[in-house]
């Protein structure tokens, strides 16, 4: 290879390795044709050992395999993870691990990654502290109040106030709210923040009758609405998900209550399917996309060994949709 790009075997092994940057672009290029020309490909695990890296980027998934397959935003964010990963000659390895399950540390200990994505974390997770104070290259994609890991995230509490405010200048008053997940994670406990801070401003009462725990799915979304229907029926409803937002529409339906004439509703994600529901979704957007690229590029930038921010704050925004309407009035006016 190296005769026929007329290079020496060193700068071969640079360009190969990526280790080169120094190298001009004719030249690296000269070496690439080469490679292509005499169809070689690098041999990833030797590669590794020679280079005392894996080229892989874990995204470790803190929900069961069942979660994580109904994962409405997960191709969006892993998206944007491939993207960075790629422009670094880096694959992407996703490990969803159900919680209790302490093992994704193995994934960077025994070099089978360079570092990961922690999406989803729980207040209480010994093990990741533990990886982090050990300097291994962790970035939290969500937010963990105490650690030292770089984080890049939405801001929940913002978010889910910017909903219920949203309801209440329709003139709603009873806003229930169903969470995401259970309160344990941290993303839940954000969101019901926003929730409960929105209320406050507005002098309304918290009421705890008005709250479930959702879990991710449509079911636990329509457990968790007719958990509240039971007590009574709201005006409002914040579901801090788009997916379990699906499920309680259809219990106000089952109770035979139209949305929005009779309850409103607003969810959390603007997943691509939210567009579509029925009625369409009113919803905080999530930018997902670009959460996950920018997730990567300081994971990247963390494994070389350069500055990473410690909090990245991506912004979200309210799409108003047909699911919401002042309060009284018919379906057709979303706006308020």
């Amino acid at each position: 290879m190296a005769a026929r790009a007329g290079v020496s075997r060193t700068t071969v092994s640079l360009v190969l390795n990526d280790r080169g940057e120094s190298i001009p672009d004719a030249t690296r290029q000269r070496v690439l044709d080469a490679a292509r020309d005499l169809d070689y490909h690098p041999h990833h695990s030797a590669r590794g050992l020679a280079g005392g890296r894996s080229h892989t980027l874990a995204l470790v998934l803190r929900q069961t395999a069942e979660q994580v397959a109904g994962d409405a935003l997960l191709a969006e964010t892993l998206r944007g993870l491939a993207g960075a990963a790629r422009s670094a000659h880096y694959r992407v390895l996703v490990e969803p691990l159900t919680p209790g399950d302490a093992t994704y540390g193995d994934l960077v200990r025994s070099q089978r990654a360079d570092g990961a994505v922690v999406s989803g974390p729980l207040f209480d997770d010994p093990e990741l502290s533990d990886l982090v104070d050990d300097g291994f290259p962790i970035v939290i994609q969500g937010s963990l109040p105490g650690t030292t890991a770089p984080s890049v995230d939405i801001d929940n509490v913002a978010g889910a106030r910017t909903a219920v405010e949203h309801l209440i200048r329709l003139g709603h008053r009873r806003i229930a709210c169903i969470t995401n997940a259970p309160m344990t994670y941290t993303a839940a406990a954000d969101r019901v923040a926003g929730y409960r801070a929105a209320l406050a401003a507005a002098g309304l009462e918290a009421d705890p009758a008005l709250l479930e725990e959702g879990g991710y799915d449509a079911s636990s979304g329509h457990r968790a609405m007719a958990a509240i229907l039971a007590r009574g029926v709201p005006e409002a409803i914040f579901v801090a998900s788009d997916v379990v937002a699906l499920g309680a529409i259809g219990a106000l339906r089952e109770a035979g209550l139209r949305v929005p004439e009779d309850v409103s509703v607003v969810g959390f994600d603007d997943i691509p399917l939210a567009a579509y529901f029925d009625p369409p979704l009113t919803t905080i957007h999530l930018p997902a996309t670009e959460l996950g690229l920018a997730a990567g590029r300081a994971l990247l930038d963390l494994i070389g060994g350069r500055d990473v921010p410690r909090r990245s704050l991506l912004a979200t925004e309210i799409v108003i949709r047909s699911s919401t309407a002042p309060r009284g009035a018919e379906r057709g006016n979303p706006t308020g």
